[in-house]
């Protein structure tokens, strides 16, 4: 048994945890038959555009899915900044700092 066509993407991230992702639809058109006397336009034309819809619908999950990624990155750098920040200060409680007066 073959299986159907389908587009997918697949996303592994760079930092740890080294995780992955992966988009992935099937294309429910029927394939265009290698012989091209036997298939007409039309089908031709129903497995491209659906083809080019499911392109633009894996592109928008890939911006979606990023983008959240990006932000969970943000946090994550922001929390450990607010931390770094908040030890530094408590450090120099009650002295002069000469970095704040610049």
């Amino acid at each position: 048994m073959t299986s159907k066509p389908a587009i997918s993407a697949l996303y592994s991230s760079p930092q740890p945890p080294h995780t992955s992702y992966t988009f992935r639809h099937e294309i429910a058109a029927p394939f265009p038959a290698v012989d091209k006397a036997q298939e007409s336009v039309a089908t031709k034309k129903a497995y491209l555009s659906e083809l080019r819809g499911l392109v633009i619908l894996v592109q928008a999950e890939v911006n979606v899915f990023l983008t959240e990624r990006m932000e969970e990155d943000k946090q994550r750098a922001g929390a450990s900044k607010d931390a770094e920040q908040e030890a530094k200060e408590e450090e120099n409680y009650g002295e002069e700092n000469v970095e704040d007066d610049a």
